[in-house]
């Protein structure tokens, strides 16, 4: 695949849009897709059989979803950075120990968002610094409890689901 254009056709805060023109097989086409700088989730137990959620509204969804704490990496931030920083801002807790656990494309036909699924133990309780803009309920609950909710559609967050079948199945 031959790359003939990058076009950015819009430029957000967080995101940005492209239109690339591309050329395969004597054949041009083009490629519409979200530029994302990437994310981190994190399955984090306050206990050995417990985890922590979050509970917020998710404006393009228009509804309160239940989801692994999670943030998008800042310029220049590695992934452990931000799954420590969006931890603490989302839930309080502070992590003694992170594991990186994987990487995994989110939705790969349409952006090219990489997400880092982080393990996190020895939990200590803070305060949340939530963004203005935040509002987010933390909710602490048991591993067969989170799991129990995955498999009857109480979690339909892409990032949640991957995230607590990846460390369930290790």
């Amino acid at each position: 695949m031959n790359i003939l254009e990058k076009q950015t056709v819009f430029q957000g805060r967080l995101l940005n849009v492209r239109c690339d023109r591309l050329e395969s097989d004597g054949r041009e086409t083009t490629r519409e897709f979200v530029v994302h700088p990437g994310g981190v989730s994190i399955v984090a137990h306050p206990t050995p059989e417990e985890i922590l959620l979050v509970s917020q509204y998710r404006y393009p969804t228009g509804e309160t979803l239940v989801e692994l704490p999670a943030g998008t990496l800042e310029p220049g931030e590695e992934p452990i950075e931000t799954a420590r920083r969006e931890l603490e801002e989302e839930t309080g807790y502070r992590a003694a120990r992170m594991n990186l656990i994987g990487s995994y494309y989110t939705t790969p036909g349409f952006t090219s968002e990489l997400m880092y699924l982080y393990e996190a133990f020895d939990l200590t309780f803070g305060e949340q610094q939530l963004e203005e803009d935040e509002m987010i309920e933390v909710i602490r609950i048991s591993s067969e409890e989170a799991m129990r909710m995955l498999g009857n559609g109480e979690i339909r967050d892409a990032k949640t689901l991957v995230g607590l079948m990846m460390v369930s199945h290790r």
